[in-house]
């Protein structure tokens, strides 16, 4: 009996030792997926409000100094880690110009340009228009010329899937003037977008359109939905002087002013410090105005500096919109 009671104990001990194992491994694949589904939280609560694009304007150094294909863009902005292509109409002159903007030249342009986006699986964003005439000129005839030319640039946004083009409000420097004539300018070429499903966007770029105030009183005025802003974080300089910008709004301000009607944003950069900080501009500043205006669509780097080359620019302005996108609270 005893010979017997010492065999079932050790039995029973094997089977206790046998179950804690098997419950033991059962339970651990549970806490390594409970691990995993942590981590991807993490990860996603980590991502910025925003979508990244690339302005073509950050390459033009590469486009006519160093004769870099202007239709690489996509390859480019593939590479260093964009989703969205803002091109720059001017980048594609004297091809473009010297064939007076004709049908077929703006045909090549859309079939080359949505040929290489859809080749790397990026979305074209926009268009920035510029050398097509003045939108708030003082003469009539003039403006309505003006919108007329860009009428082919919104067929052109619209054959390449992109939702904006970016124009240019130049024309009187009297404020008053300015605004009746911006006002006419841009309900014309809006409402001829509208047809299109085109947005017809505004940047504070230079001259009465840098007056934060004055440019968010022309976007009420027209009040049309397909119409709005394209806020540059540092284009905010309304005279210039041999010694750079004689008058220049404060550029907080201006953005804050801008935002309610911003259907795009553009992050301009300069030069950086050791950190990677932009020196002139507070970028955690910026953004956070940029997200209390309920912003999350597309962000542009537009890298303008001389310091860095173009590429190390455009990463540098890139990882620092990702760094202070992700710490807002």
């Amino acid at each position: 009996m005893k010979c017997k009671n010492l065999k079932i104990k050790g039995i029973a001990v094997v089977l206790v030792a046998f179950s804690m194992s098997v419950f033991s491994c059962k339970e651990a694949p549970k806490e390594q997926a409970k691990d995993v589904e942590t981590s991807e939280v993490s990860l996603k609560d980590a991502e910025p409000f925003f979508k990244l694009s690339l302005a073509q304007w950050s390459i033009h150094k590469m486009i006519r100094n160093d004769s870099v294909d202007p239709y690489s863009f996509a390859e480019k902005a593939k590479k260093w880690g964009f989703t969205g292509l803002e091109y720059v109409s001017q980048l594609y002159n004297p091809e473009l110009e010297n064939a007076n903007y004709s049908e077929e030249a703006m045909a090549a342009f859309v079939e080359k340009s949505n040929a290489e986006a859809k080749k790397y699986g990026l979305k074209n964003v926009l268009i920035m228009i510029d050398g097509q005439g003045n939108l708030a000129v003082n003469d009539e005839k003039e403006r309505n010329e003006t919108v007329e030319k860009h009428k082919k640039w919104v067929d052109a946004a619209a054959a390449m899937g992109c939702h904006a083009i970016r124009v240019n409000l130049t024309g009187s420097s009297v404020p008053e003037e300015w605004k009746v004539n911006a006002v006419d300018g841009l309900t014309k070429l809006a409402t001829y977008a509208k047809g299109k499903n085109i947005n017809v966007l505004v940047e504070n770029h230079g001259g009465l359109s840098s007056n934060g105030e004055l440019h968010a009183e022309v976007m009420k005025a027209v009040n049309m939905d397909n119409c709005g802003t394209l806020p540059d974080f540092g284009n905010f300089c309304i005279t210039r002087s041999e010694d750079g910008c004689a008058q220049e709004y404060d550029n907080y301000k201006g953005i804050a002013e801008l935002m309610p009607y911003a259907k795009a944003v553009s992050a301009k950069s300069h030069d950086f410090d050791e950190e990677g900080n932009e020196t002139k501009l507070d970028y955690p500043r910026i953004l956070k105005i940029v997200k209390d205006a309920g912003y999350t669509g597309y962000i542009g780097v537009e890298y303008e500096g001389s310091i860095l080359g173009e590429e190390e620019g455009i990463l540098a302005t890139r990882d620092l919109l990702i760094k202070a996108g992700k710490e807002l609270k």
